[in-house]
């Protein structure tokens, strides 16, 4: 027996039931806490959705204000992520993790004392810069810990921490809005600011403590278990192909301009759901800040099943194009349902928006298997953050645009129409121009087509 075959045969194998486990294990280890962090995170961002229904008539500022404020913080985004995720593959991901947690919580506290809309826009392009890499990092974080083949389903349940966060955030920010007016002289929208920026400070220091950045550092699994996944990851590394590891090459495929453009139309309705859907749900007659925050709740847990559901399916049936791209299309039409029955019938409005924010949403964490395709190493870093961050930019012109044509028309509608026509196009070029790729036999040199 030769040296090569006698070290092969010394080597751990591990039946699929045994993987299992180990993947099982790995997901209670990570998945929950990164779930909690990207609850802070999302409330945070999105909490002004809320607070909205009150400070603006305090502070005498319009919606166009509003709108220019809650999408400024995407510019922030747009120039800081990439770096931020360079700097995670270079440090780790706990280090790179706890500083933008500590941030973005002291940013989120520092703006319950804005009185002018350029505080307010300072404050809020600050957060973008803070959170700038989380996302992004945590799709790159994933990837060090699971094979393709597992990876949506992390991704879907990762991310159903955004949905989560809005069935939790509505009815606290409602709580605390109405329970906690007046109190030290301060407004209940300046109270949800301070009490859901606390938590994300000390969240960073225990993020330290508790993240390991790789599975070869994993004292909480066993040797073996490091060494399965380790051999597994490999395996699942050869079964992808050719992969490009080169950030500036790239940057030269058109592939990942692709990527931005799709990414781009559905973060245009994502944001537009998340900084919308509450003045959406006031707009059809619930006024109070509690009801407006229970009906979100129920519209963003549907949401969470529906990212779930859709990132479980999609790795049972190892297809991203059809699970992308349809629940893209469902969004869609949904908000076109939102614009006809707007000011005709409330009932109709909250099942369009509903609908709207479950198909939005679940096609997020499918969308992220697409990029993981042809994407390696330094390249993934960069291209995974490069994507999101320019695609983000959806993010800051779709609000600003509602919240101008709110202003100058006194109607959502038109705005909505344009954002559905948007959204839409992410479903023609998914199943256009996205090709079918599917893992291969170790040895092959490309993807199949």
């Amino acid at each position: 027996m030769t040296s090569t075959a006698a070290a092969a045969s010394t080597r751990p194998t591990a039946a699929p039931s045994e993987l299992d486990g180990i993947y099982r294990k790995i997901i209670w280890r990570l998945i929950p806490f990164l779930m909690l962090l990207w609850v802070l995170a999302w409330i945070d961002r999105v909490n002004i959705g809320f607070i909205k229904l009150t400070m603006l008539d305090e502070l005498k500022w319009s919606e166009a204000v509003y709108g220019l404020g809650a999408g400024i913080f995407f510019l922030g985004y747009f120039f800081f992520e990439v770096p931020s995720n360079l700097l995670l593959q270079k440090i780790g991901a706990k280090k790179t993790i706890m500083r933008i947690t500590i941030g973005w919580g002291l940013t989120s506290i520092a703006t319950m004392f804005v009185k002018t809309p350029e505080q307010f826009y300072f404050l809020r392009f600050l957060l973008g810069v803070f959170e700038a890499g989380f996302y992004p990092g945590i799709i790159l974080y994933l990837t060090y810990w699971f094979p393709g083949t597992r990876r949506a389903k992390a991704f879907g349940m990762f991310m159903s921490a955004s949905a989560f966060a809005g069935v939790i955030g509505g009815p606290l920010a409602g709580t605390i809005m109405t329970g906690m007016h007046g109190v030290n002289g301060w407004s209940g929208w300046q109270w949800v600011l301070l009490l859901e920026g606390i938590p994300s400070v000390v969240a960073g220091f225990v993020t330290y403590f508790y993240l390991t950045n790789k599975p070869e550092e994993a004292s909480w699994l066993t040797q073996r278990e490091r060494q399965l996944v380790h051999e597994d990851l490999e395996r699942d590394g050869h079964a992808q192909g050719e992969r490009e590891h080169s950030m500036l090459a790239s940057l030269k495929s058109g592939r990942i301009w692709l990527m931005i453009l799709i990414y781009f139309c559905i973060i245009a309705a994502n944001s537009s759901l998340t900084f919308y859907g509450p003045t959406l749900v006031k707009e059809v007659g619930f006024t109070s800040p509690v009801a407006v925050g229970w009906i979100m709740a129920v519209a963003y847990l549907c949401g969470a099943a529906g990212m779930i559901w859709n990132g479980f399916h999609s790795d049972k049936r190892q297809e991203s194009r059809w699970h992308c791209g349809l629940a893209a299309g469902l969004g869609a039409v949904s908000l076109v349902a939102i614009a006809l029955f707007l000011g005709n019938s409330a009932l109709a409005v909250l099942i369009g928006l509903t609908l709207a924010i479950v198909g939005t949403m679940s096609a997020i964490p499918v969308f992220w298997q697409m990029p993981n395709y042809f994407l390696a190493g330094t390249a993934a870093a960069g291209g995974v953050a490069l994507i999101n961050s320019v695609a983000n930019l959806a993010g800051f012109g779709a609000p600003w645009m509602l919240g101008l044509i709110k202003t100058s028309t006194g109607s959502l509608s038109p705005g909505l129409y344009v954002v559905a026509a948007v959204e839409i196009c992410a479903t023609l070029l998914i199943l256009a121009c996205v090709p079918a790729y599917r893992k291969q036999r170790i040895g092959a040199v490309a993807p199949a087509h």
